[in-house]
């Protein structure tokens, strides 16, 4: 292992070793701490599709869909942090995100968040959170977050008719924890305006 890459580690993991001096018999315990995922919204863009989109399933990896910030150290290795983590999961934040970046955007007519029925709906967006981690492994300490799109038409027979995949990395500037959160929103703010900007663009068929 090379100093630089002992140093990026480091710095990434500092949320983690922060809690550990607190953890004796003479120390009160650590307090968690949680944080949201709540990117910066897109512009509105130059096109809105007529109807309702509603979003629907948002599923994650199985690594990443617990509260705990993820920290990939090496190829095969992770490491979950038990005192820093989303206020939510993963799955329901970026569902809400990605409800109010279409919104803000105005990509549809209108945007139902999940939860709410198909009636009335056109078309459902679904994803799968590939990566949702703060990655130690660079040459600078980055977040990574990648989602699959797939938009179906609502009504039977359903079927897609438009999937894209989006990855974005963001630099983490700085130690702890707030540092890592910041990065993920940035990283998966970029997602999303990928996915506002050519979901917007995109021909979809109508009915």
């Amino acid at each position: 292992m090379t100093t630089s890459f002992t140093r990026r580690r480091a710095i990434v993991l500092l949320p983690l070793a922060a809690v550990l001096p607190a953890c004796s018999l003479t120390r009160p315990s650590p307090v968690k701490r949680t944080f949201l995922l709540e990117p910066e919204l897109p512009a509105p863009g130059p096109r809105t599709h007529a109807g309702t989109l509603r979003v629907g399933a948002i599923t994650v990896a199985a690594p990443y869909r617990d509260r705990g910030f993820v920290y990939r150290t090496g190829e095969l290795k992770v490491e979950s942090d038990f005192y820093h983590e989303f206020f939510a999961s993963p799955a329901s934040m970026v569902g809400e995100a990605a409800a109010r970046a279409l919104s803000a955007a105005r990509v549809f007519d209108r945007v139902v968040r999940a939860g709410v029925g198909l009636e009335g709906a056109d078309y459902v967006l679904e994803g799968f959170v590939a990566s949702l981690y703060a990655d130690a492994r660079t040459a600078k300490a980055e977040a990574e977050v990648a989602v699959n799109w797939y938009v179906s038409r609502a009504a039977y027979p359903g079927g897609v008719v438009w999937t894209r995949e989006y990855r974005e990395r963001a630099p983490i500037d700085g130690p702890g924890a707030d540092a890592v959160a910041a990065a993920m929103n940035a990283a998966l703010g970029r997602v999303l305006a990928g996915l506002a900007r050519d979901l917007a663009a995109a021909e979809l068929p109508k009915g």
